[in-house]
């Protein structure tokens, strides 16, 4: 096989220094879990990262992880199951996504976070404060200041504790398959142009996806290209075109995690707990646009239609104290990102928004709130208290953080062809793998990029250690 465009390239071209029994693509937190479970399995594993360090598409976002079942839920007095975190899946995707893997990764998804506690000192608890659109009850595990650089540079400590080897600056840009699909081992170019070719019994694509490619986001969602990219840059397809060249089915190629509600020119997620508490979004008119509550990945689309592709988040204090909870937020007030106003007319002033339309959104919004009038657009108001002066505003745009569709895979990561067999020795999780969002933007539900990316990591990790000849 050789198909230098696609990155693949024939074995016999190969001048291999090393053997790694399990090579893993990223050093994100798919890859830095999955070489933690091979580790554990008794494999010899290299992590291969492109960049200076070991972040990924991971230490961009909150940290949380979603899971079904753990000892942190039930010391909370919290009763979950796998079952129904699949079923929240499922009703959040539509019935658009595989249910065997929903439920596969939803059955692991606490042994998944009770394992980086307890085995690799990850300091996870529950997020107990709100709950997020699509879930049931509260299942989200994240760091004590809730960022994903936080889980990062937890799973950064858990490696050289171990003594995992990770190789930073080391871009793969060709693997070499046999006429089999085998992968044999992979090219990795050096910062000084140097190339060097390692085999491997076992490769883990954790590469992220392709929303960092535009050319890919143009072919393939085209409705979300207009939207800031807020995601890792090694989110450039490497994967998903190294897959296809093997063989590999490829499933929800359109869908994405988006976010309505990226600071405009900061580039800081205010994130969701803001609208689910009571707060609303309005264009630079004035009027409310949709339902902000449906969830934030499919806000994206909506806000980026708006003029100008920004809204404004309207709030007030009590919202902005519940969400200093976050590194994010704290980082958007330090960046000046918050307008404070004592009432609607300086609200008004201070946002450039006319008064008579903010005046008259606000008032419709109270009236939903006392169930006086229905939302036009299907959102229920009523279980939040009415926003009182004073208020907080925020302008924002809609981003495409990362790829949603990928690499089919099976319910241990292992790379699927067309036909469902499995191809030889490859495995993906993260953003290489199809996730569990479904087709589009609107099944994304908050956690699924995580959940795969550590489940799909431990279980891959794992598989591969035990088929490294």
């Amino acid at each position: 096989m050789d198909t230098t465009e696609t990155g693949i390239l024939a074995p016999s071209s190969a001048n291999f220094g090393a053997r790694i029994a399990v090579l893993v693509v990223g050093g994100g937190g798919c890859g830095l879990t999955a070489a933690l479970a091979a580790d554990e399995a008794g494999a010899d594993v290299l992590v291969l990262e492109r960049d200076v360090s070991a972040l990924g598409t991971t230490a961009m976002s909150t940290g949380l992880i979603p899971a079904a079942g753990t000892r942190m839920q039930r010391e909370r007095g919290i009763e979950d199951s796998a079952e129904l975190f699949a079923h929240d899946i499922l009703s959040k995707a539509r019935g658009a996504t595989d249910p065997g893997i929903a439920l596969a990764l939803a059955e692991s998804s606490a042994k998944t976070v009770e394992w980086l506690v307890d085995t690799h000192d990850v300091p996870l608890t529950l997020v107990d404060s709100f709950l997020y659109p699509g879930h049931s009850v509260k299942r989200m595990h994240g760091s004590p200041n809730r960022t994903g650089s936080e889980l990062m540079g937890a799973l950064t400590r858990a490696i050289e504790r171990r003594g995992v080897d990770v190789l930073t600056e080391a871009l793969v840009t060709h693997l070499f398959a046999d006429s089999e699909s085998v992968v044999r081992g992979v090219r990795v170019r050096r910062p000084d142009g140097t190339d060097e070719d390692l085999a491997c019994g076992a490769l883990v694509l954790a590469c992220c996806g392709f929303a960092g490619n535009a050319e890919m986001v143009a072919r393939y969602i085209p409705e979300i290209v207009d939207a800031t990219f807020f995601g890792h840059p090694g989110n450039k397809g490497d994967a998903l075109r190294w897959g296809l060249a093997l063989g590999a089915a490829v499933r929800d190629i359109h869908s994405y995690q988006g976010h309505g509600g990226l600071a405009a020119g900061r580039g800081i997620p205010i994130l969701w707990p803001l609208i689910m508490e009571g707060g609303f979004q309005v264009n630079q008119s004035g009027s409310r646009f949709s339902n902000e509550a449906r969830g934030y990945s499919e806000q994206a689309v909506e806000v980026v239609a708006q003029p100008g592709h920004v809204a404004w988040d309207i709030y007030d204090q009590r919202l902005h104290q519940l969400m200093t909870e976050f590194d994010d937020y704290r980082d958007a007030i330090e960046a000046r990102a918050i307008v404070t106003a004592a009432s609607i007319a300086e609200l008004s002033a201070a946002t450039q928004i006319p008064l008579a339309t903010l005046t008259q959104t606000l008032t419709e919004v109270e009236a939903m709130v006392r169930g006086e009038r229905a939302c036009p657009f299907g959102r229920d108001f009523t279980a939040r208290p009415p926003l009182k002066p004073p208020y907080c505003a925020v302008k924002v745009t809609g981003a495409l953080f990362h790829t949603q569709g990928g690499l089919a895979v099976d319910r241990v990561g292992r790379v699927l062809r067309e036909d469902g067999q499995p191809l030889p020795n490859l495995y993906a999780g993260g953003g290489a793998a199809r996730g569990i969002s479904g087709p589009s933007s609107w099944g994304y539900m908050a956690g699924n990029g995580l959940l795969t990316a550590t489940t799909f990591g431990r279980l891959a990790g794992a598989a591969a250690a035990m088929q490294t000849d």
